[in-house]
């Protein structure tokens, strides 16, 4: 029987970002993490060592103010700025359209339905409202098809759900920091490694049960029994609906209730490496309008160029909600594969073959069960809040990102959330 204070569950950024602010102010702590690494979602491959790549976290989202700035900065970390100007549009015959004006249009599409649905008595998913504005009714076929493909590839693989799941009132309620995006060549796990030096973590090690006890909480793992004054649960939303940890009493309702509303989406890359660059140089995006009787976006709509930030020639395509749920079934070859189908469409077949790929499958990853957390319909402005803070008389402290109001999805959401959850101690 292993005894500790305080326990943290999960060495994620809120885990570590947990477990550093209370070590830094001399307490004791002990991270409990199942995987053999730290980083959680925010983790770098390191399978091209001249190359660290993102699988998980790859943008600081505004970095005036934020947080994760100022971590970066104090690692040292070199970022490269991401411009949202001059995105490339492509067509499945290789023409281009002006995806600048297509993204304008369709966010006043669906700021117009959302309006109209602030007007009902029951809120209603994205979809059916955007389907039934009178600005859709009037859309060309061929026009749905570009207004849905920008609303997949701005709303979608922003937020991870899918649009006929998300809620037309919340799906987007939260705030942003001004000044604009960074990647950090170098990978996220930079700042992991600085949060994590010098912390006790124990890898490895599964949570299977918490129980509260007279003094505070015994928590069960793969590996040992603990007792601990206090545990802080960091583990993602997919985990906490998963029903894969026993949680010996009941929660608090509302705690419960948001854990069960929220949903878990899905947003997966395939990194790309090839010899030269065949794509425009001067931009940083590129959507893809395949072919198809309907309007729904194929698989590998939207790529992102790293060239710019790494030297290297380096694409990434991203696949969100039904799609991505597709293309976890495929293996790594043939998801690579799918993604140079869209990559020669907009082309030419005469293109180079990468000379190497990664894919993620978060979904299929049973310690995250998912990318990211959405609000589906159903939820309220308090899902979240009702989710983050203590149960078991202070004994139980929830923080990640799917317990931030105001930064959920994101790597500063989970680290301010942490930060606050520390200062419950």
């Amino acid at each position: 029987m292993s005894t500790g204070r305080i326990i943290v569950l999960g060495a994620g950024v809120a885990g570590l970002g947990a477990a550093r602010a209370l070590t830094d102010a001399g307490t004791e702590v002990t991270v409990i993490e199942a995987r053999d690494w730290i980083g959680g979602r925010s983790w770098t491959s390191d399978l091209w060592p001249d190359l660290p790549v993102d699988m998980g976290s790859s943008w600081i989202h505004g970095v005036t103010g934020n947080p994760v700035t100022e971590l970066a900065d104090r690692v040292g970390a070199a970022r490269s700025a991401t411009s949202y100007d001059g995105m490339a549009g492509y067509d499945a015959a290789g023409g281009t359209f002006d995806f600048e004006d297509v993204a304008r249009e369709a966010e006043c599409i669906v700021e117009a339905a959302r309006d109209a649905v602030d007007d009902f008595d029951e809120d209603m998913s994205l979809k059916d409202a955007v389907e039934r504005s009178p600005q859709w009714a009037t859309l060309s076929p061929k026009k749905r098809r570009l207004i849905r493909l920008a609303i997949h590839t701005r709303i979608e693989h922003e937020y991870s759900g899918d649009w006929s799941r998300m809620s037309a009132w919340y799906f987007d309620d939260a705030d942003d920091f001004e000044g604009g995006d960074v990647v950090l060549p170098g990978g996220f796990s930079q700042l992991m490694n600085h949060l994590a030096k010098g912390l006790d973590i124990q890898l490895g090690e599964t949570v299977q049960r918490l129980d509260p006890t007279e003094g505070g909480v015994k928590l069960v793992t793969s590996k040992a029994t603990y007792l601990a004054d206090k545990i802080i649960v960091t583990l993602p939303l997919g985990v906490l609906k998963s029903g894969d940890i026993t949680f010996g009493a009941p929660l608090n309702k509302k705690r419960q209730k948001s854990i069960d509303r929220l949903e878990m989406g899905l947003l997966n890359k395939c990194w790309l490496r090839f010899d030269r660059i065949f794509w425009p140089e001067d931009i940083d995006w590129i959507d893809f309008l395949a072919n198809g009787d309907g309007h729904e976006p194929g698989i590998f709509p939207e790529f992102a160029s790293f060239s710019g930030a790494t030297g290297v020639p380096l694409l990434v395509g991203f696949n969100a909600a039904a799609p991505a749920e597709t293309l976890e079934t495929l293996d790594d070859a043939a998801t690579a594969e799918a993604a140079m189908v869209s990559l020669r469409s907009m082309f030419g077949n005469n293109i180079p073959d990468p000379i190497s790929y990664q894919v993620s499958r978060w979904r299929q990853d049973p310690f995250a069960q998912g990318a990211y957390s959405f609000q589906p319909v159903g939820t309220k402005a308090k899902t979240r809040r009702n989710l983050f803070g203590s149960d078991w008389d202070n004994r139980l402290i929830f923080a990640g990102e799917a317990t931030s109001h105001d930064h959920p999805g994101t790597v500063h959401g989970a680290l301010m959330t942490a930060r606050a959850a520390a200062a419950l101690i």
